[in-house]
């Protein structure tokens, strides 16, 4: 499960406030316009800005992992070069 300081480390607070402002609209719509055929037209928006949050903690978490193992690359060239 997803801690609300993971997504911290992932997101900006700029970019939290919208995915909440993005989850409210939805849920108003919801409301106002009903279950009508206009509800498959905001489901799918909805789904789209849920697929864009994803891609962007999937690209967090792989950069953070990349970022790990270039230091620890070279902070083992850096001990191969004090050894010559």
């Amino acid at each position: 499960m997803i801690h609300i300081s993971e997504l911290s480390q992932h997101f900006g607070k700029g970019s939290i406030v919208v995915i909440v402002i993005t989850l409210i609209l939805f849920i108003v719509a919801l409301f106002v316009k009903g279950f009508t055929h206009k509800l498959l037209l905001e489901i799918a928006i909805f789904l789209v800005s849920v697929k864009l949050i994803l891609i962007t903690y999937s690209n967090s978490v792989s950069s953070k992992n990349l970022e790990k193992k270039i230091e620890e690359l070279d902070a083992k060239l850096d001990i191969l070069i004090a050894k010559e």
